[in-house]
């Protein structure tokens, strides 16, 4: 059997683990049509299919299962020799992908990203921007940010956003239309545009505080998405009433196009966190932009 490409080898597991051409082809930076090839030819050097394929899905055979549980350990092992040699370096290169909330690609993505990128020549960077709570290890991804609430216990975790406080608002000509709700409950007689979470599928919660009392209103509306950027967008041209971190609409504000309604019934803070997985060493390109960001946290409460 003539040797076999390590580059084959780690596109097979990554096609074996997304269950998808496309998905692995985006990551890997190659054509699809490429990575069927490369597949085919690992196929044929081993002799043995790996893959099943079909028009809609691609699942490991038995051989490509048994092969797939002894790849993981050797290509985790391989990536920490290379994360040892790249910390060597004068200047970490490498790889590093994000999984983040849309409010943190707003809030802590973007204000510092071309600084990182100036600061880092030798670093990649990839950002998901997806409201669902990915599964990083499964995803490959170095690391997420996410509200502290979501983010599962055994990761490490680092403050890198907030504290950020959710409101209610709404446009001004559904108030002059709909009258001005004056307690949480009365919005239950309104139309709210909800959020539903992608992961679990629940509604994001409505919650209240003021004087010691907590309470969650059962809203209810016409309009259900799972965007926050689409309900923003749907309640600042009339559609109803929306909650939503107060960053994520300030322009909006500012403007005058959304009014804040309810204020002194709004509840704690939330805070935004960077987590990943538990390792014997943070790759280099991850510790880079977790010390970038706290150096950038530390300049901003000093400014």
């Amino acid at each position: 059997m003539s040797s076999i490409p390590f580059d084959e080898m780690a596109a097979f597991a990554l096609v074996a683990e997304r269950k998808s051409f496309g998905k692995a082809a985006i990551e890997l930076g190659v054509s699809r049509s490429a990575l069927s090839h490369a597949m085919r030819s690992l196929e044929e050097r081993l002799g043995v299919r790996l893959l099943n394929r079909t028009t809609r899905s691609v699942a490991a055979t038995e051989a490509g299962e048994r092969l797939l549980l002894r790849l993981r350990p050797a290509l985790a092992e391989i990536g920490l020799a290379v994360e040892e040699i790249n910390a060597l370096r004068d200047t970490p290169g490498g790889s590093l992908r994000l999984t983040v909330l849309s409010l943190a690609a707003r809030t802590v993505i973007a204000p510092v990203i071309a600084r990182f990128l100036a600061a880092y020549p030798a670093i990649q960077v990839e950002i998901s921007v997806d409201n669902a709570l990915r599964d990083i290890v499964r995803d490959r991804f170095d690391a997420g940010i996410r509200p502290g609430e979501r983010v599962e216990r055994d990761m490490v975790v680092v403050r890198v956003g907030g504290p950020f406080r959710p409101v209610v608002f709404a446009a001004p000509d559904y108030l002059a239309r709909r009258g001005v709700p004056h307690t949480p409950r009365e919005l239950q007689a309104h139309d709210c545009v909800r959020l539903r979470l992608p992961t679990s599928g629940a509604f994001l919660p409505w919650r209240f505080a003021k004087g010691g009392e907590s309470i969650e209103v059962a809203v209810e509306g016409r309009l259900i998405v799972n965007d926050a950027e689409l309900m923003i967008r749907a309640v600042r041209d009339g559609a109803g009433i929306g909650y939503e971190a107060r960053d994520s609409i300030e322009p909006d504000v500012a403007t005058g196009r959304l009014a804040v309604l309810l204020e002194d019934w709004m509840p704690k803070t939330a805070e935004l966190f960077l987590y990943y997985p538990s390792r014997r060493q943070v790759p280099a390109p991850l510790r880079a932009f977790i010390d970038f960001l706290k150096k950038e946290r530390r300049a901003t409460a000093v400014a």
